[in-house]
């Protein structure tokens, strides 16, 4: 059985699999292993200066030939460097594909096809996705209230995904993001009416992931009723939603009444620092990414989780990712196809 949809087509990849641009966590050893093993791998740069954004795109093509894809945030409560500035770095750098979230992707829609690259754009409603398509974009991408880290939608992927594809139709593929992470939840997805699937927590709990490795076990260890959406880590990115594992931080802040900002409990206590913690503080409700690099206690940051980790029980290559993805998809297809073949 094959595995191809018109996401496939769209994006010149093999599978409908995409890895989600999940922060700091992106290398370009993740982003080329699963581009390398068919699926659509992904760099997050928001947050990475023009230099950097260059080298890790550089870094990427030297080790494939495949298409991958760069992410950009559009919200300037998060962004340090202008849009206009990082999108022309990334085409001249070479990105083939440009995916945009938090934001209106309309004003960029058009430089990126100029340089003969795609765009996606993440959206959280159908009246979203309707306005997305209208200014062009390729590939539009639903993100469900399941998914992990930084949410923008209110709404359950299982209902998210049908409403969007009756807004956008066959006009261009939809990607499901949200609570995914095996095959039964792609072939879900593509029952849904998408036409691929976008996975993050996943990617996180794989070997190329740049996470510290308390980090990867609390991932192993936590299970689907493990995760809080909340606003609470906001030093960085005031006011937006996000889902984390629960841990002693919001147990502690919903043991004292849910303050506000500024009379939270140990609200600049500093609790861990970059570099094996002889760099940059960390304090307790900043959103930093829990990287191999920092040093101090890392249950109690922000460990951005999306209710599928619960079937996220190892860390594994993320090419043996995708290759599972594949396997366990047609698996599910191919059981659902038997039900309708049976008599009565």
């Amino acid at each position: 059985m094959t595995l191809r949809t018109p996401l496939c087509d769209t994006l010149e990849i093999d599978h409908p699999i995409v890895q989600a641009p999940i922060g700091s966590a992106t290398t370009p050893e993740l982003a080329a292993a699963v581009s390398n093993a068919g699926g659509l791998g992904h760099l997050a740069v928001t947050w990475r200066d023009p230099e950097e954004t260059r080298d890790v795109i550089r870094e990427t093509r030297e080790r494939i030939e495949e298409p991958f894809a760069v992410n950009l945030v559009l919200d300037e409560a998060t962004t340090t460097v202008g849009t206009e500035v990082h999108l022309e770095t990334a085409l001249e750098a070479g990105a083939p594909i440009v995916s945009f979230s938090f934001g209106d992707a309309a004003p960029y829609v058009d430089r990126v096809h100029e340089a003969g690259a795609l765009s996606l754009q993440t959206v959280g409603s159908a009246e979203a996705a309707r306005e997305a398509v209208a200014a062009g974009v390729d590939v539009v991408v639903t993100q469900g209230l399941e998914a992990g880290g930084h949410v923008q939608s209110e709404v359950a992927t299982t209902a998210l995904v049908p409403s969007v594809a009756d807004a956008v139709g066959n006009e261009v593929p939809i990607v499901a993001a949200g609570g995914i992470a095996d095959g039964r939840g792609v072939a879900a997805a593509l029952a849904l009416g998408a036409d691929g699937a976008w996975l993050g927590t996943r990617f996180v709990a794989t070997t190329e992931a740049n996470v510290h490795e308390e980090y990867q076990r609390r991932l192993r260890e936590s299970d689907e009723t493990d995760t809080a959406h909340t606003t609470l880590y906001d030093k960085g990115w005031p006011g937006m939603p996000h889902r984390v594992l629960e841990n002693e931080t919001l147990e502690r802040w919903e043991d004292a009444g849910q303050p506000p900002v500024g009379e939270r409990p140990g609200e600049t206590d500093v609790i861990a620092r970059t570099n094996a913690g002889a760099g940059d503080p960390i304090e307790r409700y900043d959103e930093a990414l829990a990287t191999p690099d920092v040093d101090g206690d890392i249950g109690e940051m922000a460990l951005y989780a999306g209710q599928s980790v619960g079937l996220t029980d190892d860390v594994r290559p993320a090419g043996g990712v995708i290759e599972a993805l594949v396997s366990e998809t047609r698996e599910a297809i191919s059981r659902t196809a038997e039900w309708t073949d049976r008599d009565g």
